[in-house]
């Protein structure tokens, strides 16, 4: 019998989620204070997305905590979505925004150094940073707010020989694991993104919400026709 979406993703998830641990031993300080990895829950119109935080890209993830914990990213808008690629939101100009307009310029004043790593990649799910192009931007240094979560398709095996080729020409030790492969190949992902941006977190339980967030109906820019707003929650 072949296995379900879910059932995948929950078999190879023990094994890429150990990325994200790589940093952080389980148990508790010199304070009692657990140094598990952190994690928080994107309050969405369309349901709630639950993510763990990297210990392997600190400075993303203590601005992302940052920004949530002083209410930056509440009543945002997701206002770039493409279905089969990602839904970007963390604009602080989405806040209040008139129908129509033109979205994704906003951040907080300042970008964070890239903290890209070859274990962490562009697996469905993935929670990534948004930045300028390279053009703008050679050292791909992250917005200080934008982010997007990956919904990508699924790859062939010789379609991720490519990529990894390419990647390789600039990065040579890079390589995907198996695991990676088989993600890739039976849940999807976006890996030509994979060394280009920087991924700091997971999706850990949501993944339905947000296939229904890529599904919504979108105009110009790729905003969504209909407002989606959401509250980012950091758990203790």
């Amino acid at each position: 019998m072949k296995k379900s979406q879910s059932q995948t993703f929950l078999g190879t998830f023990a094994i890429i989620l150990a990325s994200f641990f790589m940093m952080s031993a389980s148990g508790c300080d010199q304070n009692g204070e657990s140094n598990a990895p952190r994690k928080a829950i994107i309050h969405t119109d369309l349901g709630d997305i639950t993510l763990v935080l990297s210990d392997s890209t600190p400075e993303h993830r203590d601005n992302f905590i940052k920004l949530a914990e002083e209410g930056f990213y509440d009543n945002l808008l997701f206002h770039r979505v493409m279905q089969g690629f990602m839904v970007q939101g963390g604009d602080p100009k989405s806040l209040g925004a008139e129908s129509g307009v033109r979205l994704g310029s906003g951040g907080p004043g300042y970008t964070i150094k890239e903290e890209m790593r070859s274990d962490l990649v562009h697996i469905k799910g993935a929670l990534a940073a948004a930045r300028q192009p390279d053009n703008a931007n050679p050292e791909k240094n992250s917005s200080g707010s934008q982010f997007y979560i990956v919904q990508g398709k699924t790859w062939k095996p010789g379609e991720l020989m490519s990529l990894e080729r390419k990647i390789q020409a600039q990065f040579p030790d890079f390589a995907y694991t198996e695991e990676m492969k088989s993600q890739y190949s039976e849940i999807g992902g976006t890996p030509f993104l994979d060394m280009n941006y920087t991924v700091f977190g997971l999706v850990i339980d949501g993944l339905d919400i947000l296939d229904s967030i890529a599904a919504v109906k979108v105009a110009s820019g790729n905003r969504p026709v209909e407002d989606v707003k959401f509250t980012v929650e950091v758990l203790k």
